[in-house]
């Protein structure tokens, strides 16, 4: 998709950020992005996480052009944002949190009206081929106003693609929507990518970042505190869990003091709960260990680390 509008640089970074900072009111105590570099690779699916507050929207209104940094550099698509202002714009799309649709436009009149905006020549307007990518064409004709929520989500995704940009951002596209409609929403951001969009994406559910992203940066306090592959930060835990089930809550001193050589032991009735260190505690010796009590097991199952837990520590300790 992007390929035909878009010549990869030669760097392969979709986005580059070098010493950026950003201060409001040239405050001190307003220090909204502090010195941050990043990179986004061409092509990926780029979690960018953090509290509330953290400074997110900060780099996302500067990428997009809404604010103007203090100091750094940046570059959309091989461009320096301060050289060519214009022509970084347009290499990016933005999907807000807010459903910004005009209730009286119908989707076809909404993506041609923002094609005329971004000045697109009318015999390369995308409307048919956005609709049909995003499953609304049997929806064209009808008043936004009367789509679902997550058709309006998805006329969201297409208003943001008239102009061919090769860089999407997501800025919360799930927020308030439930898991069902989430999870349809989540198919369509992997298919832009899978068509060469890269897609750089903000999320309070950790669970979806978990799921989309290759790549995640964690931002706290306006300071980059982690950015590397989703596997390499997910591997930082520590901690693994086993569930059991038992057929009775009979659980002897001696049962519990076995189980106590893998690691902490939570018991609760007929659940038991163990959280050990893969690092230093195979799974074979997990699984003697049980195996020598006298425990009565009706299921056993385990937990992988979670991004929510990784998250979590390093927020608490930075």
């Amino acid at each position: 998709m992007t390929e035909k509008y878009w010549e990869v640089p030669d760097n392969q970074l979709a986005l580059q950020i070098e010493k950026l900072s950003k201060i409001y009111n040239n405050k001190v105590n307003n220090i909204a992005l502090d010195d941050i570099s990043l990179n986004v690779s061409v092509g990926s699916i780029f979690g960018l996480l953090g509290p509330n507050g953290a400074g997110k929207s900060t780099l996302i209104n500067i990428i997009s052009g809404a604010v103007i940094k203090t100091s750094g550099k940046v570059f959309i698509w091989g461009l320096d944002i301060d050289k060519y202002r214009k022509q970084s714009k347009l290499a990016v799309g933005v999907v807000p949190q807010e459903l910004n649709i005009d209730a009286f436009f119908t989707p076809k009149e909404t993506l041609n009206l923002h094609s005329g905006m971004f000045n697109v020549p009318k015999n390369n307007w995308r409307t048919d081929e956005l609709l049909k990518l995003m499953d609304l064409t049997d929806k064209a004709e009808i008043y936004s106003r009367k789509l679902s929520g997550g058709m309006r989500r998805r006329l969201l995704v297409a208003k943001a693609m008239v102009h061919s940009p090769p860089i999407i951002i997501l800025d919360e596209p799930t927020a308030g929507v439930d898991v069902e409609l989430r999870q349809k929403l989540w198919t369509y951001f992997k298919k832009l990518n899978e068509l060469g969009v890269t897609i750089i994406l903000t999320t309070h559910y950790l669970e979806e970042a978990e799921f989309l992203c290759d790549h995640i940066a964690i931002i706290n306090k306006g300071k980059i505190i982690a950015n590397e592959t989703k596997k390499s930060l997910l591997s930082k835990s520590s901690q693994k869990v086993i569930f059991i089930t038992l057929t009775n809550d009979k659980i002897t001193e001696k049962d519990k003091n076995c189980l106590k050589n893998i690691g902490n032991v939570k018991i609760l009735k007929n659940k038991v709960e163990i959280y050990f260190d893969p690092r230093h505690t195979s799974m074979n010796k997990v699984i003697e260990t049980i195996y020598k009590t006298d425990l009565k097991i009706l299921d056993l199952s385990t937990k992988n680390v979670r991004l929510e837990e990784v998250f979590v520590n390093l927020i608490k300790n930075n």
